[in-house]
């Protein structure tokens, strides 16, 4: 894998990949940097002055910073002359449609039964990894981490792109027909181009999650189930919990990028205005899937706590049954016991005590007070339990 992509992009014309960086940005299109974060770290000197040489501009040493730090949460931030965006995307590992075994292989022969009790990678804490873009007008530089696979696909589709040169497009129509695949327009655009990527990665990562969530809360159900994977529920509601916080840092950083295109004065000309709209349009599209996921989450955290509460009053209903079973019979047998108690007595002279038929009268009458007590309960169904599908 090449630790640095030079693409330039001709909106309406071709996309060329380069050897190198060239001295200067062409004229009818941008400059698509794409470089690993260890290349960046090793040779960042060298990009400044290619940059300068570029664009007149050097990045600030904080904004470095930012894109070699790779703890960094999602966010947006500007200057006069570029803006700078981190978006944390889900890391290669973590892939939502793999099951894996104990040792991190994939499982290709998982059996049918086992697979919704397999360890399921998104169980585990959810990992991400930062993506740096610094958007000037004319070029982009875009820091991803190595083996980056959302850089790999996304260069392919545009390369792809650009060799189906649309004839859609006039010079005298900026606008392509509806439909149509185009190349991005700017920098700015491809940005959340790449950027829609990663979020269509979480998107999957939902029905993963939900099916092992219900999986765990159709056991949760089942009253004559015993559920002991615990540690693994809680791992999951830490997932979604970090989940949610990443999905948060996401929307605002994006919500930032928005107001500050929104503040930006109305260009004069029809296709300034038209590229101005297409970026608009793409930053709520992104913000409408970071929602769609964020309210996905929380529908899975409710529905967590629901089922565990759920389970929790099975189990005390249960509980409740053999007490009052336990309690019934317990009634029963005391009218039972004071009789035995009562002609146990120590003493010399008892009614029916000595008499022949004594014992058989006895056992009659238990056994008669028995079956009322019995058929009492049972009408008022204290001997039965309750029925939970």
């Amino acid at each position: 894998m090449n630790k640095l992509r030079v693409i330039v992009v001709r909106p309406g014309k071709s996309v060329e990949e380069l050897d190198r960086i060239p001295d200067a940005v062409p004229k009818d299109g941008f400059l698509w940097l794409a470089c690993m974060r260890e290349h960046f770290r090793e040779h960042v000197n060298a990009l400044q002055i290619q940059l300068n040489g570029l664009t007149g501009r050097r990045l600030l040493d904080l904004h470095v910073s930012d894109l070699l730090n790779t703890q960094l949460p999602s966010h947006f931030d500007y200057t006069s002359n570029y803006d700078v965006l981190v978006f944390r995307r889900l890391a290669d590992g973590e892939a939502p449609a793999v099951l894996r075994d104990a040792s991190g292989t994939p499982s290709s022969h998982a059996k049918k039964g086992d697979q919704a009790d397999s360890p399921i990678p998104v169980s585990r804490k959810v990992q991400t990894l930062p993506v740096g873009f610094v958007v000037f007008d004319n070029v982009l530089l875009s820091v991803h981490p190595e083996g980056c696979s959302v850089m790999e696909a996304y260069t392919k589709r545009l390369l792809l792109l650009g060799q189906a040169n649309p004839e859609h497009t006039t010079s005298s129509s900026p606008m392509p027909h509806a439909g149509v695949p185009r190349l991005p327009d700017s920098p700015a655009e491809q940005t959340l181009r790449i950027v829609s990527l990663m979020v269509d990665a979480y998107l999957d990562l939902r029905k993963v999650m939900t099916r092992q969530l219900d999986h765990w809360q159709q056991r949760l159900m089942r009253p004559n189930v015993r559920f002991d994977n615990w540690g693994g529920l809680l791992k999951a509601q830490q997932a979604l919990h970090h989940l949610y916080d990443i999905c948060e840092d996401q929307r605002n950083a994006v919500s930032r990028w928005m107001d500050v295109l929104e503040d930006v004065p109305a260009p004069r000309t029809d296709e300034a205005r038209h590229q101005l709209d297409q970026l608009l349009v793409r930053c709520r599209d992104v913000l409408e899937h970071i929602e769609r996921v964020s309210h996905h989450i929380r529908q899975l955290e409710q529905s967590a706590e629901t089922a565990i509460q759920i389970h929790f009053n099975i189990q005390s209903n249960r509980t409740n049954d053999v007490m009052r079973t336990l309690t019934a019979i317990t009634a029963v047998f005391l009218p039972l016991n004071l009789i035995a108690g009562i002609f146990g007595m120590n003493f010399e002279f008892i009614p029916w005590l000595h008499a022949t038929s004594g014992f058989w009268w006895a056992l009659v009458v238990m056994v008669l007070i028995a079956i009322v007590l019995i058929a009492y309960f049972a009408r008022k169904q204290y001997l039965s339990s309750t029925d939970i599908e």
